[in-house]
């Protein structure tokens, strides 16, 4: 399955910036790019387009930055 949900949770409302990279540092996807109010969300990446392998999800809001390491198996 090429798809996961990636889960995140804001104390407070602001914009939030959710993105995919490879390990090169290039950006693959834009998961999200808007206002939230503060509150429990989730994101679907749909990896269809793009090899097996290592990948880091990045969660900017309001000066916190957040980065996780992801395998993609396909």
């Amino acid at each position: 399955n090429p798809s996961t949900t990636i889960r995140f949770a804001l104390p407070k409302s602001g914009h939030v910036e959710l993105k995919v990279y490879n390990t090169l540092g290039q950006e693959v996807a834009t998961l999200v790019n808007e206002e939230k109010v503060a509150g429990t969300y989730s994101a679907q990446w749909n990896a269809n387009s793009v090899a097996s392998g290592v990948y880091y999800y990045r969660m900017r809001v309001r000066g916190f930055t957040a980065t996780q390491k992801m395998l993609l198996m396909k």
